[in-house]
């Protein structure tokens, strides 16, 4: 069984510029890395050619047993019900629930029963501490709120990889610390997760495997490289 992802010899680049190079990096069931690394550096770039969203110039890209470069774009929502995407700007449906939001991640991919909508939507809204809020609207919520809520809206379809873009960049350090830890306890359940955060400080309080985007490359981070 092939593991959640498994990037081999990755190469991105925008016409002439190369963004990485000759990028590797396995993540295995459970595990946390972070991807750290200044604006620019090719953090975003690396997910997005990880959902697809962009084809990397050389090398594979494998999320479980998909071959993420050789799919056809109309393949592509399928490569994405094994993988959930948080992102910085939560991006909700502005007049829907909270439970509608999740929910609709399960309806775009094919479930119909409602009872069993229903019994999944509110699993996951009580793992990420959401349970109360399932009738509020996101005008309503919080940004770490909205956050969970991002967060419940990709975990709904069990993906075996959850990628997140800076899911702190729009909250307070604490606020933020908050969601770090979540995501660190969702790890645990089981899900590989691979985390891009410029805020080094979670790196320090919640400590877990870290590489840095640096001049072309993916290097180990170090503290006290900064």
């Amino acid at each position: 069984m092939r593991p959640p992802l498994q990037l081999k010899n990755v190469t991105i680049q925008y016409g002439e510029r190369v963004i990485l190079q000759d990028v590797s990096l396995t993540l295995q069931k459970g595990e946390f890395v972070y991807l750290t690394g200044r604006t620019g550096s090719g953090k975003t770039s690396l997910l997005r050619t990880i959902y697809g969203d962009l084809r990397p110039t050389k090398g594979e890209v494998w999320v479980g047993d998909t071959e993420v470069t050789s799919l056809p774009p109309h393949k592509l929502p399928f490569l994405r019900r094994k993988l959930g995407i948080v992102f910085q700007d939560f991006q909700l449906l502005p007049y829907r629930t909270v439970y509608e939001n999740v929910a609709f991640a399960l309806e775009v991919t094919g479930w119909r029963d409602r009872k069993a909508i229903r019994e999944r939507v509110m699993e996951v809204l009580f793992q990420v501490g959401l349970s109360a809020r399932k009738d509020a609207y996101p005008h309503e919520l919080s940004g770490g709120e909205q956050q969970r809520t991002c967060i419940a809206r990709a975990l709904v379809g069990a993906p075996i990889l959850l990628l997140a873009d800076e899911p702190t960049g729009n909250l307070d350090p604490e606020v933020g610390k908050e969601i770090m830890a979540l995501l660190h306890q969702i790890a645990r359940w089981g899900t590989a997760l691979l985390v891009a955060t410029h805020y080094h400080p979670y790196l320090e309080m919640f400590p877990a495997p870290a590489y840095q985007c640096l001049n072309q490359r993916l290097v180990p981070w170090s503290v006290h490289a900064q």
